[in-house]
């Protein structure tokens, strides 16, 4: 069994910012494409799952950020599945230069009917056999109150191309959107050194996404909302 998933891999100039430096949503980006490619190996990939009418749902992902690699700089990245528990589980990612770790994190995944809209229990999903790795490279979630009294900064609407395969708004599109809101003074200011996102609710093309933002001694927390209704939930800790 596969139980600890790696590749080799060149930060390309389309995956990097401003900073000539891997995005912050580029990072998100490539641990959502080896999960995706470990999954795949292990026989639990979405076309897999789909033939059992399932889907892979993010519940919240969280990455902190060491260092972000150059541009044309080669790296490695790697992911493993905790030990889940019954309806959810987390999966690890680490980006290396070397044995230096970069980038850190884990995301909380669980399993969800197509049609019945109903999660699906771990111990169904992944192949017998696989021993888990019980270390993690992330830290607890962060609680994120959602009780934001701000007024709308920004807005987004919801795009044809933000539409993932599942029929809904991309997970990486939304913290694109979120730091996209910022301009580049804003989002230095942020100095991010960590990213803890919660996602509440789908959003569907031509959806209008409103962001508030509140700072506070746990770092600086950030809203996106349609028509009221919380859609995602996120802190940005400053390094």
């Amino acid at each position: 069994m596969y139980e600890l998933y790696e590749e080799e891999l060149t930060i390309s100039p389309s995956r990097t910012d401003a900073e000539g430096r891997l995005g912050y949503p580029d990072a998100f980006s490539l641990c959502m494409d080896i999960a995706a490619a470990h999954a795949e190996a292990l026989g639990v990939g979405l076309y897999d799952l789909g033939k059992r009418d399932l889907f892979w749902l993010t519940v919240k992902t969280q990455l902190t950020f060491y260092e972000r690699p150059r541009m044309m700089e080669r790296i490695r990245i790697r992911t493993w599945p905790e030990p889940p528990g019954k309806m959810r589980g987390d999966r690890s990612y680490q980006l290396l230069r070397g044995d230096q770790v970069l980038i850190a994190g884990k995301t909380e995944w669980a399993v969800i009917g197509r049609h019945s809209g109903q999660l699906a229990p771990m111990k169904e999903v992944y192949p017998a056999g696989l021993e888990f790795e019980s270390s993690s490279a992330g830290v607890a979630y962060a609680r994120i109150p959602d009780d934001f009294v701000a007024p709308p900064y920004a807005s987004y609407r919801v795009r044809s191309t933000d539409i993932d395969v599942g029929g809904h708004m991309n997970n990486t599109v939304y913290v694109r959107a979120l730091l996209g809101s910022l301009n580049l003074q804003e989002l230095a200011d942020l100095r991010i050194g960590r990213m803890d996102v919660v996602y509440r609710s789908p959003c569907y093309e031509g959806e209008l996404l409103e962001f508030q933002r509140r700072d506070g001694e746990a770092g600086t927390d950030f809203r996106a909302s349609k028509d009221g209704v919380t859609a995602l939930l996120v802190r940005v800790a400053a390094k």
